[in-house]
């Protein structure tokens, strides 16, 4: 027969075991949350560096049929980044529904609708192409109706990606608040995310009123972009915190 000693040794094995698989998990999860912020915010700045010099001025028709490979890689970059951003919140998903489901949730669906505003204005750039090289082929007294057509692919690029920075500081916040309140990553971490997707929050509101690109403030994008690379080595060489792991479920957010 069983004993009860030997009923309760195989029910702590079982429990260890199941400890260890989760935090295996766990940890893979940072570690992947980790290496997409790299990803992601590389890609962006990438992107925008190979392109800014190009679609700047009233030339860039010109510009564009000089550059097509240069403006084709700025378009892969900017899928990537659309691609790395939505997933940074479906890999975080796991872990910050314990924390809060409709919070985790909402940070999925606003870098989902990121992701696709980013998408919309690589399709809208990519058009460029085209339109450049029948801009440069065209007669002078033809150029003016290329020269429409590329006004607007760029205006629709710029109201796309304003679109895609707001959905992307909306659901940022979102994440940033279950870890500043679980503490699964330093509160001076979290908070730093927090104040800084708000400032976001300000370049956009700048960009909608006086109708210039969000990515000329700089000043405000900036401790952003370098809280994602911090927050990226931190969830890579320290991930979560196990202590904030193990909080019992009736520590959730009231937001659940």
């Amino acid at each position: 027969m069983t004993s009860h000693r030997d009923v309760v040794a195989h029910r702590s094995v079982s429990e260890a075991t199941g400890n260890r698989i989760a935090m295996d998990s766990n940890r893979r999860t940072a570690l992947i949350a980790g290496i997409l912020f790299i990803v992601a915010t590389a890609a962006s700045l990438l992107g925008t560096a190979i392109e800014q010099p190009v679609l700047t001025g009233t030339d860039y028709l010109t510009r564009i049929s000089e550059h097509l490979t240069r403006v084709s890689a700025g378009g892969l970059f900017e899928f990537v980044a659309a691609g790395t951003s939505a997933a940074i919140a479906v890999s975080l998903y796991p872990v910050l529904k314990r924390w809060s489901g409709s919070l985790a949730l909402g940070a999925v669906v606003f870098r989902a609708i990121e992701a696709v505003m980013y998408s919309v204005g690589a399709v809208s750039m990519l058009s460029l192409l085209k339109v450049a090289q029948q801009f440069t082929n065209a007669a002078p007294a033809n150029r003016a109706w290329f020269q429409a057509i590329g006004d607007a692919l760029l205006g629709a690029r710029a109201e796309a990606i304003l679109a895609g920075v707001f959905a992307f500081a909306l659901g940022a916040l979102m994440y940033y608040y279950v870890f500043y309140r679980s503490r699964l990553v330093p509160r001076w971490l979290s908070g730093w995310g927090i104040v800084a997707e708000f400032l976001v929050l300000v370049a956009c509101l700048s960009a909608l009123f006086s109708r210039n690109p969000v990515t000329s403030y700089i000043i405000l994008i900036l401790p952003i972009a370098v809280q994602e690379m911090v927050m990226a080595v931190w969830l890579i060489a320290r991930g979560f915190r196990s202590v904030a792991l193990e909080v019992p479920s009736v520590a959730r957010i009231s937001a659940a």
